[in-house]
């Protein structure tokens, strides 16, 4: 294993990461091929193969689709990342778009000033990211962008949504090993890396074959334009739904949906009341597995060790692998939630422009 690799690989918490098992030998060869590391995100999903192909799967197409400059959605990942208080995500996606050479964008992101944004169109993808989770935004029916980029886009955003979540439970909060480095020295020292990952030609649909082929669900609406990121995010919705029915009891899935139905992107608040109260429903045996994933939905940041060790006896024999599929089910659940109405928003103005809903 490379000096590189292990290093990513301790930055990876509460569950033991495996890279010598045979079902993730595909997926692991095609991230290296494309992406060059088994970074944290990846590896975090290496005790849940199917989990790990379907996050690959949502990741890589619209993150190598051919419509939309690589440093748009590189904004996009880092707006999101700062909406949903993921600062590893934050760190990573700045650090990408000041290695492709927008330094003076990516430190406006990282500091929080994106009206400052000199470029209208980097501007405008940012501002729509940060404000994702205001289902009710002018900015999400008036969207900065063509439809031809909804796809590439609304994936990404989906796909940030997701794995911010997974981030903040399983990953150390720096994507630099070395922590007693200053963060704009490791910038440095990362950006020629970053830049050659990056520059990488890649082939777009490759990662739909780690996944059976599943129906188009109607709140994918979004993908519409693009049947390969259409193609993975229907067998991703398909394979996260198939590994939650497997690992959650049907009253947790059934509470954590009801709650996300009602949910508009609103912040839960500091106290734990707000999850505390409705796990009171659950079987007693299933309360702390419905609070770890409660809170993965919606207050991701606020899960710590003692959550944690309380849902692992519900998983029995399932350990690690029942606990990344518990948080990856509820993760996509919200995600999937939030692009049901960044695609709802923008079909509701054209109708109401008398357009054709996109």
């Amino acid at each position: 294993m490379a000096i590189g690799e292990r290093l990513f690989l301790r930055q990876v918490r509460h569950v033991h990461p495996d890279v010598g098992d045979w079902r993730t030998a595909e997926v692991r060869r095609q991230i290296g091929r494309d992406f060059g590391a088994l970074v944290p995100p990846f590896a975090l999903h290496l005790p849940a193969p199917e989990a790990l192909c379907a996050y690959w799967a949502i990741f890589r197409e619209p993150t190598y689709g051919q419509c939309v400059d690589r440093a748009q959605k590189e904004a996009v990942a880092a707006g999101v990342s700062a909406s949903n208080t993921c600062p590893y995500c934050v760190d990573v996606h700045t650090t990408l778009l000041h290695a492709l050479g927008d330094r003076s964008s990516a430190a406006k992101i990282a500091a929080g000033r994106t009206d400052d944004i000199t470029d209208p169109a980097l501007r405008g993808v940012v501002a729509w990211a940060r404000e994702n989770r205001k289902p009710g935004a002018s900015i999400l029916r008036h969207r900065p962008f063509p439809d031809e980029h909804a796809p590439e886009l609304i994936g990404t955003a989906v796909a940030y949504h997701y794995i911010n979540r997974m981030v903040n439970i399983f990953v150390a909060t720096s994507p630099f090993p070395l922590p007693v480095t200053p963060k704009p020295i490791a910038r440095r020292m990362v950006s020629p890396v970053f830049r050659r990952l990056a520059a990488r030609r890649v082939q777009p649909g490759e990662s739909l074959g780690l996944l059976p082929a599943a129906p188009w669900p109607d709140d994918l609406g979004w993908a519409h334009g693009d049947p390969i990121i259409a193609d993975a995010f229907a067998r991703a919705a398909a394979a996260f739904d198939r590994i939650g029915r497997q690992a959650i009891p049907a009253e947790t899935r059934h509470l954590v949906a009801d709650r996300l139905h009602e949910w508009r992107g609103e912040e839960p608040g500091l106290s734990r009341r707000w999850v505390d109260d409705p796990v009171k429903e659950l079987p007693t045996a299933q309360r702390p597995l419905g609070r770890f994933a409660l809170l993965t939905a919606l207050a991701s940041y606020q899960i710590d060790s003692e959550i944690l060790d309380a849902a692992r006896p519900s998983l029995g024999s399932a350990g690690d692998e029942a606990l990344v599929v518990t948080a990856a089910w509820a993760s996509f659940a919200a995600a999937r939630r939030i692009g049901s109405w960044l695609h709802a928003a923008a079909a509701s103005a054209d109708r109401g422009q008398g357009n054709p809903p996109r």
